[in-house]
């Protein structure tokens, strides 16, 4: 097995974590880091050099890969420059906060010849990998409506993360957009139209940011398929599942009681949503606890994530060294090493947007032209 040399650009809450993992992954090493603020003590964490330039880092003969985790309006500038340097690319989601950006980074790295890997974690959820499975054997019959909702309650702030400034994260929707990307991964297909409400209804002033706290969105799929999604931070009911409509069965996800049900023929079957028991049951502590903020968990520089997080993100690292160790790719993965998937996703993004800004039915290759 060759050794792969990596890079991480941005090692903060996520970066940070992920780096840890990968160096404990076989024939993998973090050879440098970049980050004004943390990347001093990740690099004497891991023995790893400490670099203050993008092109720097980007072109060193020892990286195979750079690992991109910067904050979501920062990912653009090291894709491209990675890109142009002939390094693998794995960037955090979303990739970019726009479709032409997307296109732009999805465009390089297929002129360089580098793999373009979007931190899409829902793919490598036990849970959404046992429901693909079912799917693709038939088991539920056609799939005919998903949906999905994401929301809580939030409280106000006594400082705003950058995760809360619709400018530098791009709202719920953007930030959060797993489900949206993982109903897209069910259906494998893009909406051919949309149609999304919301608006910020209770969380004005400086104890918040500026994203809106409900999102309601309709999606129409072809073959005569659909789903509606919501998310936001002005719900007191807590709810957070992907639920899978089909013609001889359903499937939930349940991501805050952690776990997945099959219905079929009148009965109800359980499966895990994560690889044990023990990450399934400290989800459910951690969504039932005081440690969340609507239904998302913001981890800050310097914590560690939680175990059923952590087990993910192992699960996310294992695929890419083993895809750059030369292992071959299923063909239901390729769109998530290309770009092509996490682009796809934001082109739904920004048809819902200007939905939302319009207030009509937006057909989603008016954003792909």
């Amino acid at each position: 097995m060759k050794q792969i040399g990596y890079a991480i650009v941005g090692t903060g809450y996520f970066g940070a974590e992920l780096g840890r993992i990968m160096n404990e992954q076989e024939g993998a090493k973090i050879v440098a880091v970049l980050d004004p603020e943390n990347g001093e003590a990740v690099a004497a964490e891991y023995g790893c050099d400490l670099e203050i330039d993008l092109d720097a880092i980007c072109s060193r003969e020892d990286v195979d890969c750079v690992i991109v985790a910067t904050p979501n309006y920062l990912h653009k500038e090291p894709v491209l420059c990675a890109a142009k340097h002939k390094k693998n690319v794995f960037c955090e989601k979303p990739i970019a906060l726009n479709y032409h950006d997307c296109d732009e980074m999805v465009k390089v790295c297929q002129e360089n010849g580098v793999m373009f890997m979007a931190g899409h974690i829902m793919n490598f959820f036990n849970g959404v990998r046992h429901a693909k499975k079912l799917i693709s054997e038939g088991v539920i019959g056609d799939v005919l409506y998903c949906h999905s909702a994401r929301n809580g309650w939030e409280d106000p702030q006594e400082t705003v993360s950058w995760k809360k400034i619709r400018s530098k994260s791009g709202g719920h929707l953007y930030h959060h957009i797993h489900e949206l990307d993982c109903v897209q991964f069910i259906m494998g297909a893009t909406p051919e139209e949309v149609y999304m409400t919301g608006g910020n209804v209770a969380h004005q002033g400086e104890h918040f940011g500026d994203e809106d706290d409900i999102l309601l969105l309709n999606l129409k799929f072809p073959n005569n398929r659909f789903a509606v999604m919501e998310w936001g931070s002005a719900f007191r009911w807590p709810e957070h599942y992907v639920l899978i409509q089909g013609s001889l069965g359903a499937i939930k996800l349940d991501l805050f009681n952690a776990g997945g049900t099959l219905k079929l023929h009148g009965k109800d079957t359980h499966f895990l949503l994560h690889e044990t028991q023990e990450e399934d049951d400290d989800r459910t502590r951690i969504y039932k606890g005081t440690e969340m903020d609507g239904a998302i968990q913001y981890g800050k520089p310097g914590k560690k994530p939680p175990m059923w997080l952590h087990g993910i993100m192992v699960n996310e690292m294992k695929y890419l060294n083993s895809i750059m160790q030369g292992m071959e790719p299923t063909e239901e993965f390729l769109p998530l090493l290309t770009g092509q998937a996490a682009r796809d996703v934001i082109a739904t993004a920004d048809a819902c947007t200007l939905s939302l800004n319009e207030g009509r039915v937006v057909k989603v290759k008016e954003i792909m032209r």
